[in-house]
């Protein structure tokens, strides 16, 4: 058995369902649990409890934990202690580039202190730092089905965003394969891509004209803080706006690990097209 934590995200979800299509039986774990199918088994649990995740876990011979946010306030060592004592040999861990990519920056210190906290926990660990992730452009959904419209700063400033797909399948990998043990894989897309030309991908993909209206900082920062920590949202907008070499490089981690290239903005897009009709 392999359990997920984190499993309604964007990367658990599909990890779920690749573990699962691969022959393994998964514990899926989140706040509010689901519904179970043939080989996935729902399971509500809260990471501010980590004593609610012993007994789900217990018989998995590897996890997988991703933390919702930049995981503030939760208690690091007590998440990965409920591992260790489920019986789990492997853990693979979804923390974030900027917490090498921003050494500074307090919005990732919690995810640092996590990724300590595997490193120190006696198992075998995997940790995945992925860059930005392609899924962002949900944002965009309620402007493009409304105005026709996508609405971004720095429109003409390139990363290599990551297909969240690409990150559940090396996680299956990490889960499966005791190889991965002991490394640390930066996860990126094949190419930087601006918001701009993630604009137009997108308009082709749905077949609609799509308009591009460029946010100042400022007006981006008043639009995240809804739904962002204030210290997320400069740390975001640093990154997206004046990217370092660390965040603006390709990475080669995603073909070393699946034998293939990582898969572009276009994939993401494409598959994603009845979501912005």
């Amino acid at each position: 058995m392999i359990g997920v934590i984190g499993a309604t995200g964007n990367v658990g979800r599909s990890l779920s369902r690749m573990l699962a299509e691969a022959g393994e039986d998964v514990v899926a774990i989140s706040r509010r649990g689901g519904a179970d199918g043939s080989r996935v088994r729902h399971v509500a649990a809260d990471l501010a409890h980590p004593e609610q995740l012993r007994d789900p876990l217990r018989g998995a011979r590897a996890v997988f934990l991703m933390v919702a946010g930049s995981g503030d306030g939760l208690d690091a060592r007590a998440i990965v202690g409920a591992i260790a004592e489920s019986g789990a040999r492997r853990i693979v861990l979804l923390s974030s580039i900027g917490t090498h990519s921003r050494p500074d920056a307090p919005s990732h210190e919690p995810l640092r202190v996590l990724e300590k906290e595997v490193k120190r926990s006696g198992l075998g660990w995997t940790i995945l730092q992925p860059g930005g992730f392609a899924s962002n452009a949900m944002a965009w959904i309620p402007s493009v089905r409304g105005q026709r419209t996508v609405a971004a700063p720095f429109a003409d400033v390139a990363i290599p965003v990551v297909d969240p797909e690409d990150i559940a399948a090396v996680a299956s990998a990490a889960l499966r394969d005791e190889r991965h043990d002991g490394a640390v894989y930066e996860l990126t897309g094949p190419v930087g891509i601006t918001p701009r030309e993630q604009s137009k991908v997108l308009s082709t993909a749905i077949d609609t004209p799509l308009a591009f209206v460029e946010l100042t900082r400022a007006q981006a920062a008043d639009a995240w803080r809804a739904f962002m920590p204030a210290t997320v949202v400069e740390t975001t907008l640093d990154a997206l706006g004046t990217p370092n070499e660390v965040e603006r490089r390709v990475s080669p981690d995603i073909e070393r690990v699946l034998g293939r290239a990582a898969q572009p903005f276009a994939a993401w897009a494409a598959r994603n097209v009845n979501a912005f009709r």
